[in-house]
């Protein structure tokens, strides 16, 4: 029989009490990973009300009832020390450390002209804080390693991104800067962390989840016996793939995943290039050189290529 891919490696998922943390968990522990549930367990998809344990426990056992290994830990990823306990826990249950991934948010949803200083941070804080406080544990664990070994180490890194940062969300000026910053988060850890062996790449997810609820709202669950396109269940996949061996050159990429699709989205490309005939330019020269260029195109042409992609919603 063969082995599973990620048999022998330990995994860390965050926001994993519920919906496509969940699902990942449970897909990265089937794959055959050992897997730290991490779930703060507070009920409001804004972050609000009390902690609970419940969330994470409950994903654990389901993973050992299943015949897996896993561990709940319970802490917020937005403090740095809880994100420090939570590798540290990874790695006196499992030995070491293989995968990381980071899922866990909230939402705060207002217009620009309406947003509290409050929910701009809170929202930055959890996902982009958060995503950094487990991703600076986790690498400064595998540069050790790898110093120890004299060479690379195996290690995964899938950090979750979202089609608000890629197309924009007029309601979500919190939530689509910290997505668009994890980008950047990722393609710098990528960069730092190659030469140790180490790959980190962005998932940018469509799926039905409490996170989603307002945005899927005009999509009708399938009824009885049919396949929901937007389950998370259609995530995970991808999410296993890219922890395992055989993603080892995927480096630093940025995937959409949603319902039997993946797309890999290119870095920006220059669209137009203007060079001015003096020394400098000048305010009449960059009017009469890029002010005919946006004459008769279309507001928005910018999101063109995610409008092709159907990337509407998110």
């Amino acid at each position: 029989m063969a082995a599973l891919p990620l048999e022998g490696l330990s995994a860390i998922v965050t926001g994993a009490g519920r919906g496509l943390g969940r699902a990942e968990a449970l897909e990265l522990a089937r794959l055959g990973a050992a897997v730290v549930v991490n779930d703060f367990g507070q009920p409001g998809r804004d972050g609000s009300g009390q902690a609970s344990k419940g969330p994470a426990e409950e994903v654990a056992a389901e993973i050992r009832a299943a015949g897996g290994r896993a561990t709940a830990h319970t802490g917020d990823v937005a403090d740095h020390q809880q994100a420090r306990e939570l590798v540290q826990l990874a790695i006196g249950a499992y030995g070491k450390l293989d995968i990381l991934v980071n899922n866990a948010g909230i939402l705060r949803d207002r217009m620009i002209f309406s947003m509290s200083e409050a929910e701009w941070d809170s929202v930055i804080h959890v996902h982009l804080k958060g995503h950094f406080n487990t991703t600076h544990f986790a690498a400064a664990h595998w540069r050790e390693r790898s110093k120890a070994a004299g060479g690379p180490v195996y290690g995964r890194i899938v950090n979750t991104s979202s089609e608000a940062f890629l197309a924009g969300s007029a309601g979500q000026p919190n939530y689509a800067a910290a997505k668009g910053g994890i980008v950047g988060l990722t393609t710098s850890t990528a960069l730092a962390l190659g030469k140790y062996g180490v790959t980190a790449n962005a998932i940018c997810p469509r799926a039905r989840t409490r996170m989603t609820e307002d945005v899927f709202a005009g999509f009708a669950e399938p009824g009885e016996g049919q396949l929901d396109p937007l389950a998370p269940e259609h995530v995970s996949p991808l999410v296993g793939y890219l922890a395992s061996p055989a993603a080892a050159k995927v480096n630093g990429q940025l995937l959409v995943v949603h319902g039997g699709m993946v797309a890999i989205v290119e870095r920006p490309r220059v669209a137009a290039k203007f060079d001015t005939a003096k020394e400098v330019f000048s305010y009449e020269e960059l009017d009469e050189l890029i002010s005919p260029y946006y004459e008769d195109r279309p507001p928005n042409e910018t999101f063109a290529a995610a409008e092709v992609l159907g990337l509407k919603h998110g």
